[in-house]
């Protein structure tokens, strides 16, 4: 040791306090929370206002409230309208999932009896190409469920809509919710004969009326770059909401379609549609550009025995392997 009785500067920072890290975290109101994840939903301080039946004041002052308790900016004021911070779409995975174990509980401690009923939302598609003539096998597997299947094309809102499992269409995206793809949708183009004549090579479909999915106007555009074309920005095109409407105006000779590989054959064999372009056309693209039909869940949800067994069922079928009575089914 010196003799210098100065003491070493280094040793103030050393504290014998107990860290920041170990205190209690203090969180905000259940009330604003629920605030900021309606204003989340609807990108919009009045539409949650008009959810929540409070005044868009409101809402702004429970937002206010949360940053100034979080100490983050989670929307930025655009003139009239907000977008959300990275900070806010990071908060938002974790509050839909919290309000989400707190819905599935309640649920699971209010019901005096054990849950037999499984809220199940399927794409039209899927439920009347596959999941329809199978559900028997399912029956047999739980007898005593109370099976209830809607079929809108959009994810739905778990929650809001009181679905406990989805099967959707799409490319994968599905946020924080569990998911297991079930069947490529390979699509085929087809059109009637009279347009088929005048298709000799892909770029020739740009002259034509195009038929796009609304649940992803890119896949024509993925398509034809396979196919060695570029798609401009502006050409002739209707959009469709299901398979079962792009079917039908394909037709009647509307366009060119992209069919699902069932209705593709249907009408192929039958000499009403005419795939100019051979029918494998999506078999060597990209994966990640081939939609798909995927089980959707929310992570809580599996926690429930009634779900979690039509999940193990649905995800152990072949949905390659059509079923029998497929054959000969109604277009």
């Amino acid at each position: 040791m010196t003799g210098s009785s100065k003491a070493d500067p280094s040793l103030k920072r050393l504290s014998f306090e107990p860290a920041m890290t170990d205190r209690p975290l203090r969180l905000p109101s259940l009330n604003a929370l629920r605030v900021f994840q309606a204003v989340m939903q609807h990108r919009s301080f009045r539409e949650a206002a008009d959810e929540l039946l409070v005044s868009p004041q409101a809402v702004s002052l429970q937002i206010k409230g949360l940053e100034d308790a979080l100490g983050v900016v989670l929307f930025e004021r655009k003139g009239r309208g907000i977008a959300p911070s990275e900070q806010a779409i990071l908060l938002a995975h974790f509050v839909t999932a919290g309000f989400d174990e707190i819905a599935e509980g309640v649920r699971r401690v209010t019901r005096s009896s054990p849950r037999n009923r499984i809220n199940v939302n399927a794409s039209p598609y899927f439920a009347t190409r596959h999941l329809l003539d199978r559900l028997a096998r399912f029956r047999d597997i739980l007898p005593d469920a109370d099976l209830r299947l809607t079929t809108m094309v959009d994810l739905p809102d778990f929650a809001r809509d009181d679905v406990d499992v989805a099967i959707q269409w799409g490319f994968g995206e599905w946020g924080q919710n569990d998911s297991c793809l079930l069947l490529r949708d390979l699509k085929v183009i087809c059109c009637a004969p009279a347009i088929a004549a005048r298709l000799h090579q892909p770029i020739d479909l740009l002259a034509e009326t195009l038929l796009h999915p609304i649940l992803h106007e890119r896949l024509w555009f993925d398509v034809l770059s396979h196919l060695g074309t570029t798609l401009p920005d502006r050409t002739r095109a209707i959009r469709f909401q299901d398979a079962a409407t792009m079917r039908r105006a394909t037709l009647a000779g509307l366009g060119v379609g992209l069919l699902s590989s069932i209705d593709a054959g249907e009408d192929l064999a039958s000499g009403r549609l005419v795939a100019p372009f051979g029918r494998d056309v999506m078999s060597d693209m990209p994966p990640e550009q081939v939609p798909g039909f995927y089980l959707v869940v929310p992570k809580s949800h599996r926690r429930v025995k009634q779900i979690a067994t039509f999940c193990d069922w649905v995800e152990a079928e072949d949905w390659n392997t059509p079923h029998a009575d497929i054959e000969g089914a109604i277009p």
